[in-house]
């Protein structure tokens, strides 16, 4: 009953409307600002690893720190197992769309994270904001405000942990045959250490281990292309043809292909979810559109690069069964073993080139996703309370301190929770969360772009 209460829920929720939003959204910031995400891709880069000007610790985290803490939030399972999903329920032309929502996803999160410079506030722990403050001081909706906020810590502080959890113990099921429930205890203990330290201890985590992570994730990646460059045309032409439901199979789930790459890309990627608006609010920079550019950046790592990783190791294995989303019957059977286990279509890829190391490798590579991005939603759900906090005539360190504590059990529960049970539930549950988040935050930066395209057009021309 639970189950078909929350499917209903994410139906109306991820209605075509919103696809149609995110979409439309990105192509109308694009439009007006001349495609910045193309046409500023060096400076994006320059201006992420600038150093810092003296002082500028005492004030906030690093523009780096600030692209890392969001680059965790949005490197994680999705870029694993949520491509897998995509490609088994919608077919290699999921990616296509994932590839289409990040590219004028690039250009959304610059909107929104220029406009979190610009509605920042400051707070004892550092600056913070994100869409809860320019939904209250650039709409004046403070009601709006607080939904958003009240969104966020059930989405990043209940939701979405459970799905990264879910991922990474499967993952060591898979491979060591670890009881979930330990992984999810292990990695609640982790979070734990971390969480406690505050946005500082986060940061330099982030920092670390983020592009690191990353960096070894796409090597491996490009290695076992290599030893299939061969395939690789022919996948590129393979997901472009699916896209369109040129495929006669693909052609019978084409709302279904279009729909899961763009509820996959956003989950992944976080563009117009408003997420990522929330570290660069904490970010100490010269100018509002300097810390948008680099926000804009981090989609196109995650995206064009983490995940299309991903994808073209499990197409050019061929590990990847495709199934009807609504009744479960299988349309292709590749690896019928597997079934909907979507985490092992990766293992697999990587199993196939260089045996018995694909479960490692695939393990440990989700561990250490995981690992930052609820961080990364533990810095988001903080922020958060934090914002409701400053709302009050009197502002209480007391009541402030007991709310994030609450939210630190609540996160360590979450993970323990999500990965202990069945996986299309907390996908679902994520979905949710984000789809929320999504509309009240396209809609808000839709109304307030013209400050964006405004803090650029000023930039540029100085």
């Amino acid at each position: 009953m639970f189950e078909k209460i929350v499917s209903a829920v994410n139906d109306v929720i991820w209605s075509p409307a919103l696809v149609v939003l995110l979409v439309g959204a990105g192509l109308y910031f694009s439009a007006r600002t001349r495609f910045v995400q193309l046409r500023r891709v060096g400076l994006m880069t320059r201006l992420l690893f600038r150093k810092r000007e003296k002082g500028a610790e005492k004030k906030g985290v690093s523009s780096f720190e600030a692209f890392c803490i969001a680059l965790s939030g949005r490197v994680g399972t999705g870029n694993i197992v949520g491509v897998a999903t995509a490609i088994a329920l919608g077919g290699p032309g999921a990616i296509f769309w994932m590839w289409i929502i990040a590219f004028f996803g690039a250009s959304t999160a610059y909107v929104e994270s220029t406009l979190a410079q610009l509605f920042k506030f400051s707070h004892p722990s550092g600056f913070r904001g994100g869409p809860a403050c320019y939904i209250e001081r650039g709409l004046k909706a403070k009601w709006l405000a607080v939904v958003f906020a009240l969104v966020t810590i059930i989405a990043c502080g209940m939701l979405l942990p459970t799905v990264q959890a879910n991922g990474m113990a499967t993952a060591a099921m898979n491979s060591f045959g670890i009881n979930p429930l330990y992984s999810g205890l292990f990695l609640a203990f982790l979070i734990g250490l971390v969480v406690v330290g505050g946005v500082r201890r986060i940061a330099k985590a982030a920092s670390i281990v983020t592009p690191f992570m990353a960096v070894v994730y796409v090597v491996i990646s490009l290695f076992i292309l290599a030893l299939n460059w061969r395939a690789i045309p022919g996948l590129l032409g393979c997901i472009v043809q699916n896209a369109f439901g040129i495929n006669p199979i693909c052609g019978g789930i084409l709302g279904s292909t279009i729909m899961m790459g763009v509820k996959r890309g956003l989950f992944s990627n976080e563009a117009g979810q408003g997420t990522g608006a929330i570290p660069s609010a904490s970010a100490d920079v010269k100018h509002p559109a300097e810390q948008g550019l680099v926000q804009a950046f981090s989609v196109y790592v995650d995206t064009l690069l983490v995940c299309t990783a991903t994808a073209l190791m499990i197409l050019s294995a061929g590990t990847f069964n495709i199934l009807d989303s609504k009744t479960g019957e299988m349309l292709v059977s590749n690896v019928p073993e597997l079934g909907a286990n979507y985490v092992g279509f990766t293992q697999a890829a990587v199993d196939s080139v260089v045996g018995g190391f694909g479960g490692t490798f695939v393990s440990i590579a989700l561990a250490f996703f995981v690992f930052t991005t609820v961080m990364a939603y533990y810095f988001y759900s903080e922020s958060s309370i934090m914002y409701l906090c400053s709302l009050g005539k009197k502002f209480s360190p007391k009541v402030e301190n007991l709310l994030i504590r609450i939210l630190q059990v609540q996160i360590l529960s979450a993970i323990v929770f999500g990965a202990v049970k069945e996986a299309n539930l907390v996908w679902t549950l994520g979905d949710i969360g984000v789809g929320i988040m999504a509309w009240v935050n396209v809609i808000a930066i839709i109304l307030l772009s013209p400050k964006a395209f405004s803090a650029l057009k000023e930039y540029e021309n100085r």
